[in-house]
């Protein structure tokens, strides 16, 4: 009689968990002591070293119903090394904390894997350790690791004069999770960019190279994080709605939810897009200019569209009601 397959995490066994997410990983010579060991041990050279921590919760940033274990994993690793980006530096190494519940089907778990490292060799980093423990809900924690071959770009760091330029998409991930909030899962470009982002992979890096005065992750929206920057900076930032792109597929959703395309373009989330002040000159090739930094009126350091006020909130806040 042939011994079936653990089908649950129960049945594989805490060490078994971990084997299975560990076992003939990938590491650089970097690594001088990978997972097995009480911790990784690394040799970061002669760079700064940049740390970021990201957590996601199963029913709060992914639902099961919605995700399966590659999205998840897709996703938890670019949330979090996205703001390695955001600083100017480059992904490096990681470690993921797993909790879950017993009954975990195994096949979720090798997908989670599959999609951790599917992530990390897009971002160019790897997969050194983590831990995992029993819980209720999937729970997932990413520490980030990069390396900065130059002075950080921070949030302080924007003048009056500089444009505002962003790299990657915005509101996709908004308009995905409007339609698989109304049980639906068409357009399937904008739900795979709420299950997944594309994450402008080093486009942080070279927004520093090229002189970029101050960024941000676009993580809560567009007018929330740029609002960091106007607070940070002790400026206003005035955006352009007619420079930005409005694709066919937030039309689409926006028609069909009775939206504003351009409101999930200014204030979705999730898409992991990076928002950067330049000197007008040193903008790189791919970014798109939609507005400017300005001298606020009165320290009134706050974002305008179009010379106003937006009407509504900016971005998603975790513990507003």
């Amino acid at each position: 009689m042939t011994d079936q397959p653990p089908a649950t995490l129960a049945g594989l066994g805490e060490f078994g968990v971990v084997g299975l997410i560990t076992r003939g990983l990938p590491l650089g010579a970097d690594v001088r002591v990978g997972p097995g060991d009480d911790a990784a041990v690394l040799a970061p050279g002669a760079s700064d070293l940049v740390v970021t921590t990201d957590t996601m919760v199963e029913g709060v940033h992914f639902k099961r119903d919605w995700s399966s274990g590659l999205e998840t994993g897709r996703k938890a690793v670019a949330a979090a090394a996205a703001d390695v980006e955001a600083m100017g530096g480059r992904p490096w190494a990681l470690v993921v904390s797993l909790s879950a519940p017993a009954d975990l089907p195994v096949t979720w778990l090798r997908f989670f894997r599959q999609g951790v490292l599917q992530e990390c060799e897009l971002a160019g980093a790897q997969l050194v350790g983590g831990d995992t423990t029993r819980s209720r809900d999937v729970v997932v924690g990413v520490t980030v690791l990069g390396r900065l071959d130059g002075p950080a770009v921070t949030r302080a760091g924007a003048r009056p004069g500089d444009v505002v330029a962003v790299r990657g998409r915005l509101g996709w991930a908004a308009a995905g999770l409007a339609v698989l909030g109304r049980g639906f899962r068409s357009p399937r470009a904008a739900v795979a960019a709420q299950l997944a982002p594309e994450v402008p992979w080093g486009a942080g890096e070279e927004a520093r190279a090229a002189g970029a005065t101050a960024m941000i992750d676009v993580s809560d929206g567009l007018l929330a994080d740029l609002g960091h920057v106007c607070a940070a900076s002790g400026v206003a930032i005035d955006l352009d709605s007619a420079a930005f792109e409005v694709p066919d597929v937030l039309q689409t959703v926006a028609a069909a939810t009775g939206g504003d395309p351009l409101r999930l373009v200014l204030t979705g989330g999730e898409d992991h897009a990076l928002a950067a002040t330049f000197a007008e000159a040193d903008v790189p090739a791919g970014w798109r200019v939609v507005g400017r930094v300005v001298t606020p009126p009165e320290a009134d350091t706050r974002v305008t569209v179009d010379g106003r006020e937006w009407e509504g909130v900016g971005g998603h806040d975790h513990f507003g009601a």
